[in-house]
């Protein structure tokens, strides 16, 4: 992804592009960046989303809970959803990512990870894991997996086996709950459950490099529970 998507919330209302003001705040911390938002999309509030990615034009989302979760090619301009596939009904959908022609998105804790066909939303394999799923971005050739801890887990893509793993720290402080994820120049981006906060992550050594504040991007007005994050 060319640029980080500063996404509203599950059963948002809008997605943002945001541009990134770096702000040093001190030796001892990471730094700090805010943001600017530069435009507003359309999105349905009644999208529990999960993972969303930009590509070919297109707005790609997973979304989550127990027979609502579905995978969409939505248009960035009206919010219209192009194509569509709901998953099964007793799986919870998580993050996706785009790997060649396929889309992956696997699933919270049924250990199952779905590949479609991107242009047709065809199931076209599928593959079993570990843990719990939670976000997933990729590099030029590996998936990056989160599953709500500190640990954030390589795989390769033909066969979705862990390859190694980093564990993030800020210091000597590791950083839990480490939900969607995206790979922004050499970077790992990964934003904290239940926060404002993205931390930007070497994939090297797991060493948060900085943080995003995002504090204020949704008003309060428009958190319609707390999920809305």
């Amino acid at each position: 992804m060319a640029a980080w998507v500063a996404y509203t919330p599950k059963n948002a209302r809008i997605f943002a592009w945001a541009a990134l003001l770096f702000v040093h705040i001190g030796a001892a911390a990471a730094p700090v960046s805010g943001y600017k938002v530069i435009a507003k999309f359309p999105h349905s509030t009644e999208s529990y989303t999960e993972g969303f990615l930009y590509l070919d034009g297109f707005f790609w989302e997973g979304t989550g809970l127990k027979g609502q979760s579905e995978v969409m090619a939505i248009q960035p301009e009206t919010g219209k959803v192009l194509q569509r596939r709901d998953i099964p009904e007793q799986y919870f959908g998580e993050g996706i990512v785009d790997w060649g022609p396929n889309l992956y998105e696997w699933t919270w804790q049924s250990h199952v990870c779905f590949v479609y066909d991107r242009f047709s939303l065809q199931l076209v394999k599928q593959f079993t894991y570990q843990g719990e799923g939670w976000g997933m971005t990729r590099t030029a050739k590996e998936i990056v997996t989160s599953d709500g801890t500190a640990i954030l887990r390589f795989r390769d893509p033909n066969t979705f086996k862990e390859t190694r793993n980093i564990v993030v720290k800020e210091g000597a402080q590791t950083i839990e709950r480490l939900n969607e994820l995206e790979f922004v120049k050499g970077e790992i981006y990964a934003n904290v459950w239940h926060s404002d906060r993205i931390a930007r992550i070497s994939p090297r050594d797991g060493h948060v490099i900085g943080w995003i504040d995002l504090t204020g991007l949704l008003p309060e007005s428009q958190k319609v529970n707390e999920e809305s994050v």
